[in-house]
Parts: C-alpha cells; sequence; structure tokens
C-alpha cells in the first residue's frame, strides 16, 4: 500500500506528513534527502527502543545511514529538565550539529522532548518525527509545538520548532495496547468535534473497524486528522487566534493530569475525552448548543469503550474549586481568565475567554458528584 502524504505548506519551513504502512522499513529513503551526511542520532524511550528501533536502524542502513541511540525512561515523568539536560548533553557529546538530523522514535513524550532539545541545541538543529503511538501520530509530532512539563503545570517551557519531516507508520499502531489506542483516538474524536461534524460522523460508522486493526479506516483517521491539524497550524503557526480550537477538552484534561500527578492513573488522551465531554457538558449548560450535543458524544465514546467522566479516573480527586485553580496555571490563561474551547455543535466550535466560570464550578460539581 502506498504511502499517502499531507504536505504542511509553512513558508521556509514546508514538511510532508508520510501515512502508511512499512514507513519505519522505508526511513532510510525518506530521510535521506534531508541528510548532508548519512548519520542520524536517534532519540527514543526504553520501550520503544525495544520494540521499534531495530526496525528503524534496518530500514536506515538499507540506505547506508549510521544511527546512534539515546533510549529514555517511557512516561509522562520524562518531560522533564534533568532528562532534556541528558538528551542535549548526548547530543553534543556525538558532535550534532546544525547540517545533522535528530529522530524522535516514539510517542508524545519523546516527540515533545526530542523536539525541544532539537531547538535548542547549537540553537536549532533538524528533526524528523516517527510517532510510535496513534496520539503522536495524528497531534504531537505535527505544528511543531516541543517542550516539557514544570511542576506548575503541562507544558510550561517549549518553542515553536517544526519537524523536517514525519512519518507515521500504521504498522506500529499493532503494537499498543488498547488503552493506548483509545487514549490517542481521543484526539482523532476531537478533530470531528472541533470542526468538521461530517468526520464525526465518519468515526461514529467506522471508529471501531479502525481500532479493529482496518489499516484503511486507520489511514483515512489519521491523514483527516492530520489535514485539519495542517489547515490550522498553517493559518496560526504560534497559537494567536484559531490554532488554540486544538485545545479542545485539554482546559478540563490537563488540570486533570495535574491532579493525578501526570501518572498512569490517568493517560493525556484520556484526559482529553474525558475533558471533551465536561466541554460539551458546559457548552450545553450555557446555553450554547443543544443537549443533544454532548449525549451524542458520549454515547460515541461509550461506544468506542473510552474514558468519559470523572468516574472513570481511579482514585481521588480536588473539588471544583482545586480543578479550577489547576486550570488557573495553562498556559492559555489570558489575562486572569482561564481560556476554554466551547462547541456550539458537533463540529462548531470557539475560543470563549469569558465563560460563567460559575456555571463551569457546577459542571465540575455535578461531575464529581456523579462519581
Amino acid at each position: 500500500m502506498t504511502p499517502q502524504t499531507v504536505h504542511v505548506p509553512l513558508d521556509g519551513r514546508s514538511y510532508d506528513i508520510r501515512i502508511g504502512p512499512g514507513l519505519l522499513a522505508r526511513a532510510g529513503a525518506e530521510i535521506a534527502p534531508l541528510l548532508a551526511a548519512k548519520r542520524v542520532a536517534v532519540l527514543t524511550d526504553e520501550r520503544v527502543a525495544d520494540l521499534h528501533y531495530p526496525a528503524l536502524r534496518e530500514g536506515l542502513a538499507a540506505e547506508g545511514i549510521a544511527s546512534d541511540m539515546l533510549a529514555l525512561p517511557p512516561g509522562e515523568g520524562t518531560k522533564c529538565w534533568s532528562q532534556l539536560e541528558r538528551a542535549v548533553e548526548w547530543l553534543l557529546e556525538r558532535k550534532v550539529n546544525r547540517d545533522d538530523v535528530v529522530v524522535a522514535l516514539g510517542g508524545g513524550v519523546i516527540g515533545d522532548l526530542a523536539g525541544f532539545a532539537a531547538a535548542i541545541l547549537r540553537r536549532g538543529v533538524r528533526f524528523v518525527q516517527v510517532p510510535t503511538t496513534l496520539l503522536a501520530q495524528v497531534d504531537s509530532s505535527v505544528g511543531g509545538k516541543t517542550g516539557i512539563n514544570s511542576k506548575l503545570g503541562k507544558n510550561l517551557i517549549g518553542a515553536f520548532h517544526q519537524p523536517g519531516l514525519v512519518l507515521a507508520d500504521t504498522d506500529v499502531l499493532d503494537t499498543l495496547a488498547p488503552r493506548d489506542y483509545l487514549a490517542g483516538y481521543a484526539e482523532v474524536a476531537k478533530y470531528g468535534l472541533l470542526g468538521d461534524g461530517t468526520f464525526f460522523e465518519w468515526l461514529e460508522k467506522n471508529g471501531a473497524n479502525a481500532a479493529a486493526g482496518d489499516v484503511e479506516a486507520r489511514i483515512t483517521a489519521i491523514r483527516r486528522s492530520c489535514e485539519m491539524k495542517a489547515e490550522i497550524v498553517v493559518r496560526d503557526e504560534t497559537e494567536k487566534g484559531d490554532r488554540a480550537l486544538l485545545n479542545l477538552g485539554h482546559t478540563f484534561g490537563h488540570a486533570l493530569e495535574a491532579a493525578t500527578g501526570y501518572s498512569d492513573r490517568l493517560l493525556h488522551g484520556e484526559g482529553v475525552s474525558i475533558g471533551c465531554m465536561l466541554a460539551f457538558r458546559a457548552s450545553a449548560a450555557l446555553g450554547l448548543c443543544s443537549q443533544e450535543a454532548p449525549s451524542r458524544v458520549a454515547q460515541h465514546f461509550a461506544d468506542m469503550g473510552m474514558k468519559r467522566g470523572l468516574g472513570d479516573i481511579p482514585g481521588n480527586l480536588p473539588d471544583a474549586d482545586g480543578l479550577l485553580e489547576l486550570m488557573t496555571q495553562d498556559k492559555k490563561v489570558k489575562d486572569g481568565r482561564i481560556v476554554f474551547v466551547l462547541a456550539r455543535d458537533i463540529g462548531e466550535t470557539f475560543v470563549c475567554r469569558d465563560a460563567d466560570i460559575s456555571v463551569i464550578r457546577g459542571v465540575l460539581d455535578q461531575a464529581l458528584a456523579e462519581r
């Protein structure tokens, strides 16, 4: 099956997203045009290194490209100063320069950290994203957001640094646990919810087939997600306007991630799925959309087996005021106001900077009471 391509046309920083099976085996041919010398430095995590680095190494070697690899610990905790320092010093020890290419092999954690390392190394070296999770393939590998977390919040330290290429090999999705696949699927559903009701309708009919391994359905879902993100990034690369729509569900989700200590209690994508539900419930409570919209979202998430309520999060959570306080640390806060992405309907969202916080608090109180 021939890989499909989504082009991201940024002035002077354009790149392709390649989507399809067998791209690890083709990695050398895909990456070679970017190289001044036939070598790359690969940043990955220990779990992904065991699963996918041998195939990547062979794909690179097929074109005579040598690769060094550093495997960092898996998990959200790796997006921190100490692991960033470790990665940058390792790259410097290998004399990676501005003509070289750093390859990020992994999920969103590795993609964000490796991209940030590339952004600050020698004031910017090129990098290639080879995302190995559905979430990374449809969201975090595209658009140039890189960074690490602070103890005060998620992704508060970082830079915009566009990749030179994204290789989304659909074969690697077969190695994902169902929980990880569904966490990524939340980002796929988000694209339909935020700006393409027809795509959400397609997902209602085909999402289960994609989850079951239908390659064509997976490629369609990934391609449309990447097309939508690329369109928004081209309009607003550094999130001054439309790009904020991509944060649908994230204001709630990031607060929940912080409340659970960025642990396995709640994966990022699970926070997004619950956050999308809360955003639609808040929109209905504010009178912006009908009650049918959140019910429809909830039904699709239930059909897919996704997390959709605060009761799906194990352990204790802060009260509504505690969650709102966590939201004030979000990087999207403007002039002390929490910024929400709210909905008028499925496929029709907008950025709201003046939501009635008492209504939001009421939605959170109700969601907590349902636990």
